[in-house]
């Protein structure tokens, strides 16, 4: 029986995408592709990602050009049988129907959105994905980011279990009353988010600021943590990119805007006009400024890292594995030294401060693999 043909469709990634842009292809049409082969570059409202095959064949025809802008579902390409015929491709493509967003919705389930809720007094918004017997997943954020840095990671965690990412306070929807913004009460408003929804022992996965957090609700609530995925976390040196911090509290204009996301990933062209638009609106709600230069004061004065979680991670009875990017501008990779013996290091090539988007399907493979085993 000859194996059907497959459609490579527009994938939604993040709440709020609708549609998405063809970059660049990244094999041809004829190439035999294999799980995990990248097949092209797809710019999102946050940043360039690349769609990844999912299944082996040859890839028969490119429906979509480089510079086509197609809705959630459109069809990019057509996948099977390398003696496909080509009348077969051609009524394949001719019959395909995008479809409609209500149906989308419907297939995977009612639409998942943003929830609050007051954890040990503080209103913390979240999003939950997934079900099943799986272990959760709790995804902590860094700084001056949201929930929606998640966008490529979380969907792929939550195929067969709970995994939630929250905002921060003073990040995101959550509260912007963030006191002195310290480690310790950063720290308990998670915890207490965690109790609420019940959550038990998660795989914890942090990444920068939210790295060091989840080393820090480990050591103070070793019940909460099962295992530990730190992504280029904080807290392991001294060293920080201080132009960074600085210049994130008090870019108020596109160029500045601009200047200092691209030292996030190893390719400035990444950086989509979405992405800096995002950051300077939120930027200008009431209360943000004030909390994020707490948070920066508290952990980044004097454009040193204040918070060192390096002796409590040493002591850990819990598994941890590091993921950096071998090109990360805003906290030095050699930080990687101070992981303890038993911890597993993965430094990725062309990814910069932000390798769970640089490289999302790798750093995706690497959790899963970890919290599996």
């Amino acid at each position: 029986m000859t194996a059907p043909l497959t459609a490579i469709t527009m994938p939604k990634w993040g709440l709020t995408m609708t549609e998405g842009k063809v970059v660049a292809w990244l094999c041809e049409a004829g190439a035999p592709i294999a799980p995990g082969d990248e097949l092209l570059e797809i710019e999102t409202s946050k940043i360039t990602n690349v769609v990844e095959a999912e299944a082996p064949g040859t890839l028969l025809r490119v429906v979509a050009p480089e510079g086509a802008t197609l809705p959630i579902g459109g069809l990019l390409a057509v996948v099977g049988p390398a003696d496909a015929p080509a009348a077969d491709v051609d009524a394949f493509v001719s019959g395909f129907v995008v479809p409609e967003p209500d149906e989308q919705a419907a297939e995977a389930g009612e639409a998942p959105s943003p929830r609050m809720l007051d954890a040990g007094g503080t209103r913390l918004r979240y999003l939950e994905l997934g079900s099943g017997a799986g272990t959760p997943v709790l995804l902590l954020h860094g700084f001056g980011a949201d929930l929606n840095t998640w966008m490529f990671n979380q969907p792929a965690l939550a195929e067969a279990r709970r995994v939630v990412a929250l905002d921060l306070p003073g990040h995101g929807g959550s509260a912007r009353d963030v006191g002195t913004g310290d480690a310790e009460a950063l720290q308990k408003a998670v915890a207490a988010l965690v109790d609420m929804l019940d959550l038990g022992a998660a795989h914890v996965v942090g990444h920068s600021l939210g790295g060091a957090l989840a080393v820090l609700l480990a050591a103070h609530r070793p019940d909460l943590v099962r295992s530990l995925t730190l992504i280029a976390p904080a807290g392991l040196g001294s060293e920080i990119n201080a132009a960074f911090i600085d210049g994130f509290v008090r870019a108020s204009r596109r160029k500045e805007a601009v200047e200092v996301l691209q030292l996030l990933v190893h390719d400035p062209s990444l950086v989509s006009r979405s992405m800096v638009e995002d950051v300077l609106r939120f930027k200008r709600l009431d209360g943000v400024a004030a909390a994020l230069a707490a948070v920066a004061q508290a952990w980044f004065a004097g454009g040193r890292q204040q918070v060192s979680v390096a002796a409590d991670l040493a002591k850990l009875a819990i598994p941890a594995q590091l993921i950096w990017g071998r090109e990360d501008q805003i906290v030095p990779v050699t930080h990687a030294r101070s992981a303890p013996p038993g911890a597993a290091i993965h430094v990725l090539d062309g990814a910069g401060h932000l390798p769970h988007m640089e490289k999302a399907g790798e750093v995706n493979r690497l959790i899963r693999r970890f919290i599996e085993g």
